[in-house]
């Protein structure tokens, strides 16, 4: 008997990517100009919640060597190689709900989200 194992590679996948609205993209323009050592946002993402993992969004100076770079109306976002299986196609968000404004994450690979919105599933 023949065990057909396959092997993935993170560098080898074709990613759909992860999409910045206006919003989001002017938010992280305002947060690089308020922090000129920062040229953008690092987004990944850690075990986390009742749901499994949650998002980890925070300045950074510069893409890591494993990070992708995402552009949008001169934001920028590097994410984390290892994080897209679990976030490929996530639109990401910035909103003002009564008086919060938050980043908001549409992540079509999430199977569960908790209820207070922090962590999710796939």
């Amino acid at each position: 008997m023949t065990n057909n194992v396959e092997t993935f590679s993170l560098n080898d996948t074709a990613w759909q990517g992860i999409v910045l609205t206006d919003s989001a993209a002017k938010h992280i323009c305002q947060l690089v100009e308020k922090n000129p050592e920062s040229q953008g946002l690092s987004l990944s993402i850690k075990p986390s919640g009742c749901t499994g993992y949650g998002y980890v969004i925070e300045l950074a100076a510069g893409p890591s060597e494993d990070d992708l770079v995402y552009e949008h109306n001169g934001a920028k976002l590097f994410v984390a190689l290892k994080a897209m299986p679990f976030i490929d196609g996530l639109v990401v968000d910035y909103v003002r709900e009564g008086l919060n404004q938050m980043f908001k994450f549409n992540n079509p690979k999430a199977q569960n989200v908790c209820g207070c919105g922090e962590s999710f599933g796939v």
